[in-house]
């Protein structure tokens, strides 16, 4: 029998799970909406919409660079929680703490987007990252040690769990890093670097990362 509230709150996952689409979907709709149409008052011939357009690519840059961020995370947060028996009231305050850094996303993006040129506005973009890979492993490990996972999941799977976040946010960080040479080149890295964890190639030895 319980003998304190603390020990029956927060067990099922599946209205975290509900919370997490709805927090992915809000995020992802608001980072599109920082690209905005150009205003019809000041252009009159294709080529000030051309030029319009061009200007805008930053903004096109990080949505892109977000929404692969954010679909990234959704996945492995998702993955996680279906290798969950049951959750606590520790767990679910972790993955709040999680959603809350995706919460601050669509900031991070706008930021960037408006100062894609300076190495500040790049460095915070990827400590939202580092906070997010930060927080989804914390939920693992948590989980992990306080017997949440389901018994059927075997250590080879924690292994995986944990070496994917662990060289994620390794290149993640030596994205960061390029932004010494140029802040575009580090944004194209992890770029680069998103896609193929969405994508996943089937290339010899990458395909086991």
């Amino acid at each position: 029998m319980a003998r304190s509230y603390n020990e029956i709150a927060a067990r099922d996952l599946s209205r975290i799970a509900a919370l997490s689409d709805g927090l992915f979907a809000i995020a992802m709709t608001l980072i599109v909406l920082e690209i905005r149409v150009p205003d019809p008052a000041t252009i009159t011939t294709d080529q000030q919409l051309w030029d319009a357009l061009v200007a805008l690519a930053p903004r096109f840059v990080t949505y892109l660079l977000s929404f692969l961020t954010l679909g990234i995370f959704w996945s492995a947060q998702h993955t996680q929680l279906s290798l969950f028996e049951r959750g606590d009231r520790n767990l679910s305050w972790l993955e709040l703490a999680f959603l809350a850094a995706v919460a601050i996303t669509p900031f991070s993006t706008a930021l960037l987007a408006e100062f894609i040129q300076l190495r500040l506005a790049l460095v915070l973009y990827w400590a939202n990252i580092a906070l997010l890979g930060a927080l989804v492993y914390a939920c693992w490990a948590y989980a992990d040690r306080a017997g949440l996972v389901r018994a059927d999941v075997g250590p080879e799977v924690a292994h995986l769990i944990r070496r994917r976040i662990g060289v994620a946010q390794a290149l993640y960080l030596v994205g960061m890093l390029l932004c010494v040479v140029n802040t575009y080149w580090s944004i194209a890295f992890i770029v680069l670097v998103q896609l193929f964890f969405a994508v996943a190639p089937r290339i010899p030895r990458l395909w086991r990362l």
